[in-house]
């Protein structure tokens, strides 16, 4: 997958000129694009979540808008609604920010769950209702949202059936001190990601889409994970595993991950990289795992070492994907 990976390369070089120390959520994001996903970054306030969506936005050229979400945000202000036009003596559809190309859906948990519900709705079919009318969102949609796991008062929370609908969610974390240097100096006069230019198209984008799906995903492989997520299902310290649509993100996640690696076949690598961001927020924790402090990502770990690798020869799996 050469195309795949240039394109990945030049995207992160220049988002890179902007966000400092972030390469593993660069390549995670790209990953989640190239699998036609939606990003859900929660972390605390101040950590570049915005910037982030920005770079990314300005690397690839595409329409971008961006919905800052508080609790008397109504469905319509995301939407659009039909106004009415005494000129014409009828009423218009004024189409809302949702018809973008890449959304970005800051603090989604600071907005009601009916709004949360219109929102997700378009990212689970890529089309919008009003009034009737169905209105086809244009391709590539695609939305990142932000939330503060910290902050609880005045929010709601995504609930899980929700939370399903994102491909993944990853956190930023802080920048370690030598980055938090760089970066006070790449700010000093102005704010570098004014400077950023496209290095790719919505048709680039969309190519890559396309490519990876050609990925060849060994039965070995393909055995491995859909392994993690059934020994999900029963495991003691869960009371819900990962759904066939985990298994699916699974399955299209490592596709992309070796597409933006460089690679026409998948390895057992590529799924051990995303397990975590795929899966980690489609379970539930049992009430008694939480008073124990476990997390989905340690329950994920633990499960991820039990089960056996299988031993998959690249020269065969390069002549199959050939």
């Amino acid at each position: 997958m050469p195309d795949v990976n240039e394109l990945s390369k030049r995207i992160i070089a220049n988002v890179e000129r902007a966000i400092v120390g972030k390469r593993k959520q660069l390549i995670l994001s790209l990953v989640s694009w190239f699998s036609g996903g939606h990003v859900l970054l929660e972390d605390v306030p101040g950590v570049a979540k915005t910037m982030l969506a920005r770079a990314l936005a300005r690397s690839l050229g595409c329409d971008f808008k961006r919905i800052q979400c508080t609790p008397d945000l109504l469905p319509t202000d995301i939407t659009g609604a039909s106004v009415f036009n005494p000129k014409d003596v009828k009423f218009e559809f004024r189409p809302g920010p949702i018809f973008t190309q890449i959304l970005l859906a800051d603090e989604i948990n600071r907005t009601t769950p009916r709004t949360q519900a219109a929102l997700l709705e378009a990212m689970a079919e890529g089309r919008v209702s009003v009034d009737g009318t169905t209105h086809t969102l244009k391709p590539p949609f695609l939305v990142i949202a932000t939330q503060n796991p910290v902050d609880h008062e005045g929010t709601f929370p995504l609930p899980e059936a929700q939370l399903d609908r994102f491909f993944m969610k990853f956190s930023l974390g802080y920048p370690s001190m030598d980055e938090e240097l760089r970066m006070l100096d790449m700010l000093q006069h102005r704010h570098p990601i004014d400077l950023l230019e496209p290095v790719a198209s919505v048709d680039d984008l969309i190519q890559a889409q396309h490519a990876v799906r050609e990925v060849h995903v060994d039965p070995k492989v393909r055995q491995y994970l859909l392994q993690i997520v059934h020994e999900s299902r029963s495991h003691e310290a869960l009371a819900l595993g990962g759904s066939p649509r985990a298994s699916i993100a699974l399955f299209r996640g490592a596709q992309a991950m070796a597409a933006v690696l460089g690679r026409s076949y998948v390895i057992p690598d590529d799924v051990k990289k995303i397990v975590a961001p795929v899966m980690g927020h489609r379970l539930i924790l049992k009430p008694e795992s939480r008073l124990r402090k476990i997390t989905s990502d340690s329950v994920l770990d633990s499960i991820v070492s039990e089960i056996a690798v299988p031993t998959v020869a690249e020269a065969t799996v390069a002549r199959s994907a050939g």
